[in-house]
């Protein structure tokens, strides 16, 4: 299929684990290895050609807005959430007029990866399958991720088809990236509620498909996350 040109990028959240930081900027806009939060998963997107960013904004956005207009690429629409906060789904729902009728990535503005060999995002495109597919999700192995805290989302069946890990050890974290067919949402309405509601929908459809990522996985939840992420990134040979 064609490639995704366009994306919504989820950064609208309140950032209370990132506390005191977020006390005076958003989260998404927290510096690791010397970079906004947001510009790694924007960068990621202007590599692969996505021409078209939505992003949702909400605390703080006057900062956020501040600071997508110095972006040339992608170009950026924002998704003014300033009086009601909608959620990840919510939040989805309000920006698709932005969107041409297309599957679009997603992508959570906290969270990156940094690729081995090839674009993981160019990797989500090209295993994307409308047929079969409502939405396919970028997967981070445990092992390669840093960061993360908690239980695994997913396991993965051979054909790829995914279910909830339900507390088994033995799984893949969402690694915060994923390609959506709009069909999903249609006659959705933009009120708040979370993207794991669509995800379930899918999954009692067997439509929810995931793709490891190649590469490694990085999360930043707390200020104290951040020394171990810069420290993966020197590491990496990404950042000196």
């Amino acid at each position: 299929m064609k490639k995704p040109e366009q994306a919504i990028v989820l950064s609208a959240g309140l950032g209370l684990r990132m506390r005191p930081l977020t006390e005076r900027m958003p989260k998404p806009l927290i510096q690791v290895g010397g970079k906004a939060l947001i510009d790694w998963g924007l960068d990621a997107l202007e590599r692969e050609g996505v021409h078209q960013a939505v992003v949702n904004v909400h605390y703080l956005a006057d900062m956020m807005t501040a600071h997508l207009s110095r972006r040339k690429a992608p170009h950026i629409i924002i998704s003014d959430e300033r009086d009601r906060l909608l959620d990840s789904g919510g939040g989805i729902v309000k920006a698709l007029p932005f969107l041409a009728d297309n599957p679009f990535f997603i992508l959570n503005a906290d969270t990156f990866w940094i690729d081995r060999s090839e674009s993981n995002l160019g990797r989500l495109a090209c295993r994307w399958d409308a047929g079969r597919m409502d939405i396919l999700i970028l997967l981070a192995n445990p092992e390669l991720a840093t960061g993360h805290v908690g239980k695994l989302d997913f396991t993965m069946g051979q054909d790829g088809r995914l279910k909830r890990a339900g507390g088994s050890a033995d799984g893949y974290i969402y690694a915060g990236a994923a390609i959506l067919n709009p069909r999903l949402l249609s006659g959705v309405s933009a009120e708040p509620h979370s993207l794991n509601l669509h995800f379930d929908r899918a999954i009692a459809e067997g439509r929810l498909f995931g793709l490891p990522l190649d590469g490694h996985w990085i999360t930043v939840g707390t200020p104290e996350a951040i020394v171990p992420a810069e420290a993966v990134l020197r590491r990496l040979g990404v950042v000196s």
